[in-house]
């Protein structure tokens, strides 16, 4: 067994982790940079921009980070990739394996003011049902949030 051998596959693997590390610190990043936004402007604010199609918390072309703002019922009051889920409440949503995603940013929020929630939820890139983790931080009286595929 050679050396190229042994070290590949484990340099592929520190790779990936970094780069999933990567992303989940662009993620978190992005619901501060939201956050920011709304201390400032108010939560008025943050919805026109999260909701704004060419705002710069709206899904981008190559990237997949964009935000989610609910409130604390489960009603989704923003969202930079899909509009037509503004205004749906989905406190019952589940994931195929049954957690209750909307129910867990809730939680997190209102226990602990930000956190990361493990999930699945179908990617647009790959068309599966892939594992996903969101940071999700309170404001007010709603809760930013922003996933990253694992």
């Amino acid at each position: 067994m050679n050396v190229r051998t042994i070290l590949l596959p484990a340099l592929i693997c520190a790779v990936a982790t970094l780069s999933a590390q990567d992303s989940q610190a662009k993620a978190k990043s992005l619901v501060k940079e939201a956050i920011a936004l709304a201390q400032g402007g108010g939560k008025a604010a943050l919805l026109k921009e999260t909701n704004n199609a060419t705002g710069r918390f709206h899904v981008k072309s190559g990237d997949d980070l964009y935000l989610l703002v609910y409130d604390m019922t489960g009603t989704c009051v923003g969202n930079g990739f899909q509009p037509q889920m503004i205004g749906v409440n989905r406190i019952t949503y589940k994931d195929p394996n049954g957690v209750l995603v909307v129910q867990e940013f809730i939680k997190i929020a209102q226990t602990n003011g930000s956190g990361w929630v493990d999930y699945h939820y179908a990617n647009p890139k790959t068309g599966k049902q892939d594992a996903k983790t969101t940071y999700v931080e309170k404001f007010g009286d709603v809760l930013v949030a922003c996933g990253v595929y694992k």
